[in-house]
Parts: C-alpha cells; structure tokens; sequence
C-alpha cells in the first residue's frame, strides 16, 4: 500500500487548494452598493393652454449659481433640532445632476409655457443680429435642503435670489431684485421623502418667480 501514497498526494493538494478558493472567495468584499440617483420628476405631462395669452416678450435665462456645497450631486439634509448649521449627505442617494441645473430645468419650462425663453448663447446671437439684448433674470441658490425640524418631522427648504436685469448701451441695470423661499411638507423622513419635499418646494419657487418676473415693469 506504500508504493501507491505518493499518488495521493496531488489529489489531497488539489483539494485543499479548493478548499482554500472557496474560503477566499468567501472573503471578498460585496460589491459597493451603487447610489440610487433623482431628479424632480417629469413635471407636467401636458402642455399648458396658451389660448387667450398674449405672449411675453422673451427673455434671457443664465445658468443659476449656487454655493460651493449645491455644485456636486450630494443630497444634503440637515438636523435642525440638533444643529442646524451642520450638512450632511446622504450615502446611497444622489441627484442625477446637480440641484442648479435641476431646478434651472424646471424654471425654464415653467417660464417658456408664456414666452420665448433663451439660453446665455441664444441671447448674444439676438444681440448680434438684432441689435437687442432680452431682459436678463439671474438667479442664485442658497439653500437646498432636507430639513429635519424633530426627528419625526422634516420639510422640503428651497431658497433663491433672483435679479431682472436690463441690458442698454450705457450698462446693465437692475430691473428688479428678490429672494423666495418655500419649504413643503416630507412624506417621510428619508432620501425619497426629501425627494418628493424639495422638487414640490422647488415648483412652489418656480411658481413664484414666473409671477415675479411677469410683471410690468
């Protein structure tokens, strides 16, 4: 029977080397969970009725501004019953892309529903070739966020500044200039219901701006 061991042995290898795979297989780290991205929905699925509006003159849309902390994806919240001057990310939820360019979607299909609306682009070819500059309305974020007042209890907070600006041979001019802010009950007190809270205190925002920017002036 001693004559035949040494056959053994790669077979007794063979299966502890498996063995061993198996273990450090077993070892391996999970994959990194990918985060789950949002944007503010599809908004309206129907054009609104323009019969009996008389079209706006059109205007210039710049690109929005916001603070260092609203240019990445993160999705912010704050607790306000503990310290409300910290913001914090949540891990696995993101923006599809930044809350600027979100809600800069959302102002200016709810502006053009009434009007010609430009981008920074369009407005210098009318310039060239027209010899006019559109009115010009800036607007700068300041607070986007998932505010939790209690720990059972949290908001949408979304606050802007916005400036009608007019262009004229001697210089800009201030047409006129505003703050809004709307904040919107959350459904729950997680990524989703902070969600749904700031795209309904963004619309509440847009709302306001339309009407704002749509008076004489």
């Amino acid at each position: 029977m001693k004559m035949h061991e040494p056959l053994k042995k790669p077979a007794v290898l063979g299966t502890l080397l498996a063995t061993l795979l198996v273990a450090g297989c077993g070892a391996l780290p999970d994959k990194p969970m990918r985060a789950t991205l949002y944007d503010f929905g599809p908004g309206p699925t129907t054009a609104p009725a323009r019969a009996g509006t008389p079209a706006l003159q059109p205007l210039a849309l710049a690109d929005i501004d916001a603070n260092a902390r609203l240019d990445g994806t993160q999705m912010l919240y704050r607790l306000g019953y503990a310290d409300a001057n910290e913001v914090r990310p949540y891990g696995q939820s993101r923006w599809s892309q930044a809350p600027a360019q979100l809600f800069r979607q959302r102002l200016r299909e709810a502006l053009a529903a009434t009007r010609t609306v430009l981008g920074p682009e369009e407005s210098a070819t009318v310039a060239r070739m027209e010899g006019r500059v559109p009115d010009t309305l800036r607007v700068t974020l300041e607070e986007f966020s998932h505010f939790f007042e209690s720990p059972s209890s949290s908001v949408g907070l979304v606050r802007v500044n916005a400036t009608l600006i007019r262009t004229a041979p001697g210089g800009d001019r201030v047409l006129a200039q505003r703050s809004f802010t709307a904040q919107r009950p959350a459904p729950g007190n997680d990524a989703p219901g902070g969600v749904k809270a700031l795209a309904a205190a963004s619309d509440a925002v847009v709302a306001d701006i339309v009407t704002w920017v749509s008076q004489p002036r």
